[in-house]
């Protein structure tokens, strides 16, 4: 399976979401949550739990969803607390996104 064929819906608030990872042909939703924390220096999304489900893993789709949570934050303005291990060894892997680490 190609990571193109991964979509990826957004779902909640502005105080809380989550990123839901679809994979064609799975019944399974691979997530992403967040809560948003307020800041002296701005918004914040504390990225709190990353969970894909067996049936769709090894397929890049954590990537995905992390991803997607990046490309928001640049586009609008708001930093990220990676709470989730995962996230933060996504951000340990890619230094270019250091400026949007809270």
């Amino acid at each position: 399976m190609d990571q193109d064929q991964v979509s990826i819906t957004r779902h909640g608030n502005a105080e809380r979401g989550e990123y839901h990872a679809h994979v064609p042909g799975a019944a399974s939703v691979g997530r992403l949550t967040w809560v948003r924390r307020d800041d002296p220096a701005g918004p914040v999304r504390v990225a709190d739990h990353t969970l894909v489900p067996r049936e769709i893993g090894g397929r890049g789709v954590a990537a995905r969803l992390v991803e997607a949570l990046i490309a928001d934050a640049q586009a609008q303005q708001f930093r990220i607390d990676p709470a989730c291990s995962y996230v933060a060894a996504a951000f340990d892997r890619h230094p270019d996104w250091a400026g949007l680490r809270a």
